[in-house]
């Protein structure tokens, strides 16, 4: 899943109004920051083999470290407990650490079973990409209502919210080539278009602080 993630990103927000945008796009997609740079490294692997499922022609063959339930849930702690230490906002930091692993949820839903429960241990997903129009209803979809509720939490400083509106375009962009563009030509340019995520995470900060706090009365 890639939009879903942003979606919840940009959905949370309505509960930690304090939190920056960026914080939660961080948390919601550590997992998928994390895995072009392990794979650069050598430590987790994937190949090209298209045709693997309709949506995404990577097969995942192992990403014990980034993927797996159990560190997903140790990143969120060390996540959610950095917060804390740096903002010293104990509900903002809970939030922001049990978002981390919702990553493995929606992506279970998503992949073929090749989410680990631990390293070494069983790989489930119930392989939602397997239909490319289920999958476009469902990521569009998430992607709407998290926006919407986004926009609920935070109204616009001015006439302008170029940052928000710029970074809603890319990710609607980029996901649209990714699902009707050819195969990647290799699995190092696999990681390397995927190290542009951590760019995602300054912009939604940048497109954050053009919007404030949204008055209870007011529409989005």
């Amino acid at each position: 899943m890639f939009l879903g993630h942003f979606a919840l990103a940009m959905a949370t927000k309505k509960v930690v109004p304090k939190a920056s945008l960026g914080t939660l796009v961080l948390s919601a997609q550590f997992a998928d920051c994390l895995w072009p740079v392990l794979l650069l490294l050598g430590v987790e692997q994937v190949r090209i083999a298209p045709g693997i499922t309709r949506v995404t022609p990577l097969d995942f063959i192992s990403y014990p470290i980034s993927h797996s339930l159990l560190l997903q849930l140790v990143w969120g702690l060390l996540l959610g407990g950095a917060y804390f230490f740096w903002r010293h906002d104990f509900r903002t930091a809970l939030v922001v650490g049990a978002l981390l692993p919702t990553h493995w949820l929606l992506d279970y839903f998503a992949h073929r079973p090749d989410m680990p429960l631990y390293p070494g241990g069983p790989k489930v997903g119930l392989g939602m990409w397997n239909s490319l129009p289920l999958t476009v209803i469902i990521e569009f979809g998430l992607f709407c209502i998290g926006l919407l509720l986004y926009l609920r939490a935070a109204c616009s400083k001015g006439r302008r919210s170029y940052g928000l509106w710029s970074f809603v375009l890319f990710l609607a962009v980029v996901y649209a080539a990714s699902l009707f563009g050819p195969p990647p030509p290799s699995v190092r340019v696999v990681a390397l278009s995927a190290l542009a995520l951590w760019l995602t995470i300054p912009w939604a900060a940048w497109g954050d602080r053009q919007r404030e706090a949204q008055p209870a009365n007011l529409s989005p």
